[in-house]
């Protein structure tokens, strides 16, 4: 049985990520800052849980000693992540940190696990608003949206992907847009969010991929997003 953890998975997209995988017969991990919450979350999905903070390296290396002492894992969801607006250095320092240096920590912890696997893989949450073609093409939403430090911490969460499955081919590592959702991050009240049960379907796509899947792609529905 595969083992999967999805970081940010007490709401949104990673709820209902591991809800999906739960369901397609994974054991998952709801990874939660808050430890009482992810228990709950998990018990009511049946998964597991395990409390992770991916701004904390000490939180992270205590997951994935978890991880290690029940069993391994051999899928990660990188979904954690935080959209604020403020145009300043700290919070600037936040996304950042939480959207692609929380990758790092997360990925790098995970690695030595997911070696042991049969068939590793990587998924990182990304978006059209950090894809360099999606702003440069009039007929996509991303082209119209300012979204000045989380499209620019996005645009790294891709670069991540792309040097991580260079870096190392025996996981494979892609980038999914989940497109735009009706969660809390990507504006519940907004008419025009697409149901979160489309948007993780993606994402659960990618993270069934077979030992002949891909790697260093972004994906995207059906299809891939060009960078």
């Amino acid at each position: 049985m595969t083992t999967t953890l999805i970081t940010g998975a007490t709401r949104g997209l990673g709820l209902e990520t591991a809800r999906q995988l739960v369901a397609a017969g994974h054991t998952v991990y709801v990874g939660a800052r808050d430890e009482a919450r992810g228990r709950a979350v998990a018990e009511e999905i049946g998964a597991r849980s395990v409390r992770i903070d991916v701004t904390a390296d000490d939180s992270v290396a205590a997951a994935f000693d978890q991880l290690e002492a029940e069993g391994g894992v051999d899928v990660v969801v990188n979904n954690a992540g935080v959209a604020m607006l403020g145009l300043n250095g700290p919070d600037a320092l936040a996304v950042f940190d939480t959207n692609a240096v929380g990758i790092v920590r997360v990925t790098e912890a995970a690695l030595p696990l997911l070696r042991k696997s049969a068939n590793p893989v990587v998924v990182n949450i990304s978006s059209a608003l950090g894809s360099f073609g999606a702003n440069h093409d009039p007929q996509r939403p991303a082209s119209q949206v300012p979204a000045i430090v989380y499209g620019a911490s996005k645009a790294a969460v891709s670069m991540l992907t792309v040097q991580y499955a260079r870096a190392v081919p025996e996981v494979k590592f892609n980038a999914v847009e989940p497109g735009y959702t009706a969660t809390e991050l990507g504006g519940q009240a907004n008419p025009h969010g697409r149901p979160v049960e489309i948007s993780a379907a993606t994402v659960v796509r990618v993270a069934t991929i077979g030992t002949d899947g891909p790697t260093g792609t972004f994906q995207e529905d059906d299809g891939e997003l060009a960078w």
